[in-house]
């Protein structure tokens, strides 16, 4: 596993996943200017939610916080596992002849149970900045690509279906709704039921 910058914080709550539609899903979140123990507590309860709900990261709008900051646990296209936490990331992504596209299937946790083919592009650089201000960088292809371009998106107040055809969106929504009992106004805080 690699945390260049330390492992993940422990002790944190689990707590409700806000879905789709509710506003601190759809707009730019405020940006951390304080680096304390409430940040680090938020941060906690992001990484025990985003365990409980078999994610690979999540933003604090999932957890309904509008807070620009996302925590992470995913793999890259070798398998290699990357940890981190980032506050106030800026994305970049390959551009001209070095800009390849992956076309993957992509859900959400805010949107639960429901996956669809997402072209991205193949590799992600975010920098940004630590629990404690310090600067971070995160880079990667594969799934770790995906997940980074997927965070920074919820900090800019984007859900992936944004980017899908009105064809696209209408299957997804259709996916969620045949699963959309097995998952409790609070879940993942009561487990999916299936």
């Amino acid at each position: 596993m690699h945390a260049p910058y330390g492992p993940l914080p422990e002790g944190g709550s689990i707590r409700p996943i806000t879905r789709w539609g509710t506003p601190v899903m759809h707009r730019p979140l405020t940006p951390v200017t304080s680096f304390d123990d409430p940040l680090r507590a938020l941060a906690a309860d992001m990484v025990a939610t985003m365990y409980a709900a078999d994610g690979v990261g999540l933003a604090a709008c999932q957890i309904g916080e509008d807070v620009a900051m996302f925590v992470f646990d995913c793999p890259d296209e070798a398998g290699e596992r990357w940890v981190g936490v980032v506050c106030n990331p800026v994305l970049t992504l390959p551009e001209g002849k070095d800009r390849q596209l992956d076309s993957d299937e992509e859900g959400c946790l805010s949107f639960p149970g429901a996956f669809t083919d997402r072209a991205r592009p193949d590799h992600a650089r975010v920098e940004g900045v630590g629990l404690d201000g310090e600067p971070v960088v995160f880079e990667g292809d594969g799934l770790l690509a995906r997940c980074l371009q997927h965070e920074s998106d919820h900090l800019a107040g984007k859900v992936f279906a944004d980017a899908l055809s009105d064809r696209a969106r209408k299957r997804l929504t259709k996916a969620q709704a045949k699963v959309a009992d097995e998952f409790a106004a609070d879940w993942p805080v009561t487990p999916r039921r299936e």
